[in-house]
């Protein structure tokens, strides 16, 4: 399946949440703790090649996710995407490692999803800043970026990962794991 998406960034929750209510979102998930696991084999094989494999935990839950390279051109991020639930995180770990995969990174995100306008909307709430993240079909992105009153000129396409290490390199800070810290 093709995914197509862009991020958004928003000064805060509150003022995300205001422009989703605004503009008739429905909230379908609420807000929960996301951690991502990264994997690569230790030759760094899948980053070179522009692909993601990322096992996703939340509450009890847990998925894991293939992504291919991004295809050139567009408006917007589109990949190749496959996604499936797993019934233990911790065995499907002990899978990959066994086919020779290692932990990469980890990311920590607060995600809360609403359906708004033919599209799925995130806010995601990073250690590096708010984001709405906006899935659909081009034109349905463009759209409910409007309704957020929002362009094309806003949007942003890269990964968290991708943003994660511009923010420590602009702050002369080496990039480890995207992850909160304690007490929050």
């Amino acid at each position: 399946m093709i995914e197509h998406e862009v991020k958004l960034a928003f000064a805060s929750v509150d003022e995300a949440r205001a422009a989703l209510e605004q503009a008739g979102a429905r909230l379908v998930s609420p807000r929960r703790l996301q951690h991502d696991r990264l994997y690569d084999t230790p030759d760094g094989r899948l980053q070179t090649q522009g692909t993601t494999l990322r096992l996703r935990r939340e509450d009890d839950r847990a998925c894991v996710t293939l992504k291919g390279p991004c295809q050139a051109g567009g408006d917007v991020k589109s990949r190749d995407e496959i996604e499936t639930g797993v019934a233990s995180a911790d065995t499907f770990e002990a899978i990959l490692a066994g086919l020779g995969f290692r932990p990469s990174c980890r990311n920590e995100k607060y995600r809360e999803e609403y359906a708004l306008a033919d599209t799925h909307v995130a806010i995601d709430e990073t250690p590096i800043g708010v984001y709405v993240e906006i899935e659909g079909d081009p034109a349905a992105i463009a759209h409910t970026a409007a309704l957020l009153g929002r362009s094309r000129l806003d949007y942003i396409l890269g990964s968290y990962r991708s943003l994660y290490v511009t923010w420590c390199h602009t702050r002369g800070v080496v990039p480890g794991d995207m992850i909160f810290e304690k007490g929050r």
